[in-house]
């Protein structure tokens, strides 16, 4: 993360890298949409490899934070690039379906290969465990408490989201990247909404690194619209 100096005026800027990590169709991509683009595309599509959303947020202090959202497919767990896509990460958002248990069991596999790949770098991210579809409560397959049980057992903070409706989304990202940064966020500060500024998201099928410049890349045949904020 890198700050821009100036006057008392000036907003101060990090860069921040998000990794969202989980079983395919558990709402990673929805959720990485929901809070760049602030939509939500019913039509299920599968990712592959890796997708890159950008978004900017203003915090306490007018702290800006641009969060690079890498939306990890499914698919890719045991591949020979996961650990190129998770080295690096200030946050990784392990993502679950509370309708689908096995997603939630597969957490481990997820779990494990972050310890592996940060542990050798000196030290782990943030972690987040993230319930999403919390709208279709009716249909739910993990019990809150063994939620709660496996964040407390491995250190991560706790979110329920719901990507289809938009709830909590916002405030599950603000309140990590807020922590990441020592950053304390009022109640009301948390229901903030900001508004949206016009981004790109970029489909790779190799793995290129996004830079700060993200926002501004050359469109291809690959590049579809999508919100920064």
């Amino acid at each position: 993360m890198t700050d821009t100096g100036g006057d008392e005026e000036s907003t101060i800027e990090k860069q921040m890298k998000f990794v969202i990590v989980g079983d395919g169709s558990a709402g990673k991509t929805s959720l990485a949409s929901r809070f760049a683009q602030e939509c939500f595309d019913r039509q299920y599509r599968q990712t592959l490899g890796v997708d890159f959303f950008l978004k900017r947020i203003i915090l306490p202090g007018n702290v800006s934070v641009a969060i690079q959202l890498w939306d990890i497919g499914g698919q890719t767990l045991g591949g020979q690039m996961l650990d190129k896509y998770i080295s690096g990460a200030h946050a990784v958002l392990l993502v679950y379906d509370i309708t689908n248990y096995s997603s939630f069991e597969n957490l481990n596999d997820w779990l494990g290969t972050v310890h592996q790949v940060c542990g050798s770098e000196g030290g782990l991210p943030h972690l987040a465990l993230v319930a999403n579809k919390c709208d279709l409560e009716h249909l739910r397959a993990v019990r809150p408490d063994k939620h709660i049980k496996f964040a407390q057992l491995n250190g991560m903070s706790s979110h329920l989201v719901a990507a289809k409706t938009g709830e909590s989304v916002d405030v599950c990202f603000r309140k990590i990247a807020a922590e990441l940064l020592g950053i304390h966020l009022s109640h009301a500060e948390q229901e903030t909404v900001q508004p949206v500024v016009q981004a790109e998201i970029i489909h790779y099928q190799h793995l290129s690194q996004p830079t700060q410049t993200a926002a501004t890349t050359t469109k291809s045949t690959k590049t579809s619209i999508c919100s920064l904020q």
